[in-house]
């Protein structure tokens, strides 16, 4: 990577992370590298993310149609995404800058709505970690009609149905019981969130998958979300449409830890002195 210009995501409503941002950007103008706060450009080499896991959702959708690589400074809490440690931040970037990257390619969801007829409602919406279809907080469960591609699935009764990537199976997914998928992995990921019956299990699809869900009764208040957005209220006539996103995003992996060692510091995961085969 030949790093000429970069932008600089901060934060919102943090001074302490504003003061940081423009500190960073005085270090990259040292090191002969355009940098701006807060902006996003089609010519822009990378973009460096100072704070969590959300301030990094918020631009991925962006940065992957424009195929800029993005960097994640943890400013945050979890920092599954934003792999770079606050007190690494410049070991690192000197490690990007001259040239020592992991690259990895991170699989996007593209959903849309659409109503009886098959007309489209509104834009689509692009989710790096997940959509998930939800009931209200006072509604009874869900039963939600499922199908991959024009096969039937099933039909779950639940409180929703988390439809993730491989990315998002650490995020909502693992909550509600799903299983952990290497992000680097091509896959969509079903798992219903409270599901009535014991026997429903999280499914794991191929990526080419399109998956279709649609509310078997009517409810209300029946909200489809996208990493968190509101992206639409579902009626009973709709029928929501995922599929694997055309253009992944970019993600400069942290160059001194990796996936697993991620995961063992998250999740606190056990670990031991056993030797290296």
């Amino acid at each position: 990577m030949n790093i000429r210009r970069v932008g600089i995501i901060i934060r919102k409503d943090s001074p302490p992370v504003q003061r940081i941002g423009e500190e960073l950007a005085a270090w990259f103008g040292q090191r002969g590298v355009q940098a701006e706060l807060d902006r996003i450009e089609p010519d822009m080499d990378m973009l460096t993310i100072l704070g969590g896991d959300g301030t990094l959702l918020h631009v991925a959708d962006q940065a992957a149609r424009l195929g800029i690589p993005v960097v994640g400074i943890n400013l945050g809490n979890l920092g599954f995404l934003t792999e770079v440690a606050a007190e690494e931040m410049y070991l690192a970037l000197e490690e990007i800058l001259a040239g020592r990257v992991a690259l990895e390619e991170r699989m996007m969801l593209k959903a849309w709505m659409m109503d009886a007829s098959g007309a489209q409602i509104g834009e689509p919406c692009f989710a790096l970690n997940e959509a998930v279809i939800l009931k209200g907080s006072t509604e009874p469960l869900l039963r939600l009609c499922c199908w991959a591609d024009e096969e039937y699935v099933a039909t779950y009764k639940a409180d929703g149905l988390i439809i993730s990537t491989p990315t998002g199976s650490t995020a909502y997914n693992l909550s509600a019981g799903g299983p952990i998928a290497h992000a680097r992995l091509k896959a969509i990921l079903l798992t219903p969130i409270c599901p009535f019956m014991l026997e429903s299990r999280p499914v794991l699809l191929p990526p080419e998958t399109q998956v279709m869900a649609q509310l078997a009764q009517p409810s209300h208040k029946v909200k489809v979300m996208a990493d968190g957005r509101l992206a639409w209220i579902m009626e009973a006539s709709n029928y929501l449409r995922v599929e694997a996103a055309p253009k992944p995003l970019r993600l400069i992996s942290s160059p001194h830890k990796g996936y697993f060692a991620i995961l063992r510091s998250k999740l606190n995961w056990a670990s031991c002195d056993c030797a290296r085969l």
